[in-house]
């Protein structure tokens, strides 16, 4: 008999308690504390141990059964199956640390992805961190219906298949009759490549395109993950300040190949280009021969007016790749996001992605092309951006009452908004400090490529803070960044 005593839950573990129970079970069958013919305490008796219901033990205890984990013997109760995994003959053993040079058998040293974000962000009580999902907005019931309808035996060939290089047709076909022509773009689905998310999209982008002889030329301040992947492929790179406009084609270096560029929502200042501007870019791109990767990282959040054309949707050379992603507009973890391009580097870039990691999971794609097809994903914006206007509301008018100075802010929505602290206010020390008040805000200084990047700047997003809680959070921004203006004076 299994003593009772060695089933101990932790009621904060993530999982239902029927999954825990579970865990338990399988956990001391796997580490050999629990031998095969060994009996389980009742359901009865676990229960009454556990302080829960018997039937969660009973269901935990049938699904162990179901898995050949136990084995039911009528009224005598449940016992360790004689088919149950057993532990290895031979203990583990941990390597002796320190025991291999690692510093000289690396080849080179992969810079940081440049943003540190608290991994609690959802504890804090007033949480401008950007990219969060906002878990009361989302529809989960419809999401999870779309999973399971994805596990379904009709669709078991697209979750189970090795697909080698190709992608799921259903979400392909959804991405290219209704996703893309949103934002003016018509492909074929032979000129777009599902991806692991944006960054995976650019990463393979500059695969493909650079190398330590070809110059790129990104925003300053731009995206500090693209900085760094362009960093790895060892391009000489162009860091471009840009304006009240974004980025400005004439101040583009004369031997540029590939400029990487945010037009709709310039990351992080949110500014949106101008479609005039956006055409000054393609006809110097045409004239000089160059690539444009446009990154359209936010498009589906525009709220207070319709998003400006694409910059592909004005390409009349096959000049621009285009980098979509579902991560702001469903959730950051689903880790799903496309390239759109001329079919040559689509090929070479799906080629690329073969040998890396052959495509995203089948589940993944089918549960999201249904969350598409079925209506919920338009829904959702619809929702998220009636939610995202009413914050945004509330946050122009505290930033207003407090004093604070926004430095950018985009015209057709978005999620944030990129503030200025006065000159010479270190708001890395700020924000640490707001930490203990329960306020979260990330510092502007990995936004920018140079070594000693200016420390005034600062972003607020609103994607998953409470309307109710905006303005007493920017009441404490304001309040503290009062203190250090007369702690620095």
């Amino acid at each position: 008999m299994i003593s009772i005593d060695s089933f101990i839950l932790d009621r904060a573990a993530p999982g239902t308690l029927q999954a825990q129970i579970q865990q338990m079970v399988a956990q001391g069958i796997l580490t050999g504390r629990m031998r095969r013919g060994e009996k389980l305490p009742s359901s009865r008796a676990m229960a009454v141990h556990l302080g829960v219901s018997r039937i969660t033990v009973t269901l935990a205890y049938n699904e162990l059964v179901a898995d050949d984990y136990l084995t039911a013997k009528g009224r005598s109760g449940y016992f360790v199956s004689e088919n149950a995994p057993e532990p290895p003959a031979f203990p583990a053993r941990a390597a002796v640390e320190g025991s291999v040079d690692w510093g000289r058998l690396l080849g080179h040293r992969l810079p940081s992805l440049g943003l540190d974000k608290p991994k609690d962000w959802a504890r804090y009580r007033y949480n401008f961190i950007y990219g969060q999902a906002d878990p009361t907005l989302f529809d989960s019931a419809n999401w999870r219906f779309c999973a399971l309808r994805a596990l379904g035996r009709r669709d078991f060939e697209s979750l189970s298949a090795d697909q080698f290089d190709q992608d799921d047709p259903l979400l392909i076909d959804f991405i290219v009759r209704q996703t893309l022509p949103r934002r003016g773009i018509l492909v074929n689905p032979d000129e777009i490549l599902l991806t692991l998310g944006a960054q995976n999209a650019l990463w393979l982008t500059a695969q493909v395109l650079l190398g330590p002889h070809r110059p790129a030329v990104i925003e300053d301040p731009g995206y500090p993950s693209l900085r760094a992947i362009l960093q790895q492929v060892g391009c000489p790179l162009t860091a471009v300040p840009i304006d009240g406009a974004g980025l400005d084609p004439d101040s583009l270096p004369r031997d540029t190949q590939v400029v990487f560029t945010t037009p709709s929502h310039q990351c992080p200042t949110t500014v949106t280009m101008p479609v005039a501007r956006r055409q000054l870019l393609l006809d110097r791109a045409g004239a000089e021969d160059f690539i444009v990767v446009e990154d359209d990282y936010e498009f589906e959040m525009s709220f207070l007016k319709p998003p400006s054309p694409a910059l592909k949707s004005l390409d009349r050379e096959g000049r621009v790749i285009h980098v979509g992603s579902f991560s702001k507009s469903i959730f950051p973890g689903l880790r799903l996001g496309w390239l759109a391009g001329p079919a040559p580097f689509i090929a070479q870039a799906r080629a690329l992605r073969a040998s890396v990691l052959r495509h995203p999971p089948g589940h993944v794609m089918r549960t999201t092309a249904y969350f598409l097809s079925l209506g919920h994903y338009d829904a959702l914006i619809r929702r998220m951006g009636r939610a995202y206007h009413e914050r945004r509301r509330i946050m122009d008018t505290a930033l207003e009452a407090e004093g604070l100075v926004v430095a950018g802010q985009g015209t057709s929505g978005g999620s944030s908004v990129w503030m200025r602290a006065p000159d010479r206010m270190d708001m890395e020390r700020v924000a640490a400090g707001l930490r203990d008040k329960g306020v979260l805000i990330e510092p502007g200084a990995p936004f920018f490529a140079a070594e000693r990047p200016p420390i005034e700047f600062f972003r607020l997003a609103y994607s998953s803070i409470p309307a109710a809680r905006i303005a007493e959070g920017v009441a404490l921004i304001g309040e503290a960044m009062r203190g250090a203006a007369l702690t620095k004076g």
